[in-house]
């Protein structure tokens, strides 16, 4: 078999804004009122939800949903999509969830991220929702957990993540 024969070429274009402005204007607001003002529109997200195609679809204090479609832009070598995905949705679900409950003028940083897989994704398994909430939310640690789950509750991966709350720029 000749190497033509296995070779197709498929493009994907997309654009993404500036990270650093909203950084900016986060920085301002309350966290909570920040994650609705980028749910709606009024911020723009950050690229990697641009780059993996997923979308904050709910927040609340100490709750977040993000929404992704697998494709096949997202396949590993053995034909199914990358466990990166799936690591990705769900660190966004847990720490957007901790963003929720901090103060003005605090961030956080994930220390431990575990991720555990429970069945392979395709393209073919339709939405999937990364489910985050928060367990704990200290004044330096915060913990939180999300399952990662198809529209009709199957659950492909889930997820803890601790992590470390300081305050912005140090």
């Amino acid at each position: 078999m000749s190497d033509q024969n296995l070779t197709t070429t498929r493009t994907r274009t997309y654009t993404w804004e500036d990270p650093f402005l909203p950084l900016q204007k986060g920085a301002t607001m309350d966290p909570i009122d920040y994650m609705h003002a980028m749910m709606a529109g009024q911020i723009p997200k950050p690229p990697i939800a641009d780059t993996l195609d997923f979308t904050m679809v709910l927040v609340e204090k100490g709750h977040v949903i993000f929404s992704g479609q697998p494709a096949e832009y997202l396949y590993n070598p053995i034909g199914v999509v990358h466990g990166g995905y799936a690591a990705t949705l769900l660190d966004s679900a847990v720490g957007s969830a901790i963003h929720t409950t901090l103060s003005q003028g605090t961030v956080y940083t994930t220390v431990q991220l575990n991720i555990h897989m429970t069945r392979p994704i395709t393209k073919d398994v339709g939405m999937l929702y990364a489910d985050g909430h928060v367990l704990h939310s200290g004044r330096r640690m915060a913990t939180a957990e999300a399952a990662l789950k198809d529209e009709s509750g199957k659950l492909y991966a889930h997820a803890t993540t601790t992590c470390f709350i300081m305050p912005i720029g140090g």
